[in-house]
């Protein structure tokens, strides 16, 4: 009985390790994104500089200007939004990375009152080039 709670102790620990966070290694560069609309799976890929952002989604291009609240966190917002949801600007942060990809959570940057904030999670991978072909 005196062994197991230093056994306990050490295991608890050991297993507590910090989740990695370089979010500097992501703020520009190559990537994709593969997420589920309406139970299908697509990919969007995307070229992210410190100021712009360009989505390649479907065969067509769209842009959004970039804001760094921190080397973790930035508003996106479209350039030439073509509807009133598109004029509202996302909040994006990085929440864990690894070598090759990142943990993000996005949400409304100005939600309404109204409605349920509504948070959503996604990984984007880092890509060695980026093809305009879909």
């Amino acid at each position: 009985m005196r062994f197991t709670l230093p056994i306990v102790l050490i295991f608890l620990l050991s297993s507590c390790q910090g989740i990695e966070r370089n979010c500097k290694d992501y703020k520009t560069g190559f990537f994709e994104f593969t997420f589920k609309a309406n139970g299908v799976e697509k990919t969007a890929k995307f070229i992210r500089t410190e100021l712009l952002n360009i989505d390649l989604f479907e065969g067509k291009i769209d842009s959004a200007s970039i804001r760094w609240i921190n080397d973790c966190e930035f508003i996106q917002k479209k350039i030439n939004p073509k509807n009133m949801a598109e004029e509202r600007a996302v909040h994006f942060k990085i929440i864990a990375t690894t070598k090759d990809s990142y943990t993000f959570e996005y949400q409304d940057a100005s939600p309404d009152s109204n409605k349920k904030k509504r948070v959503e999670k996604g990984i984007a991978y880092r890509v060695s080039e980026f093809n305009i072909n879909p």
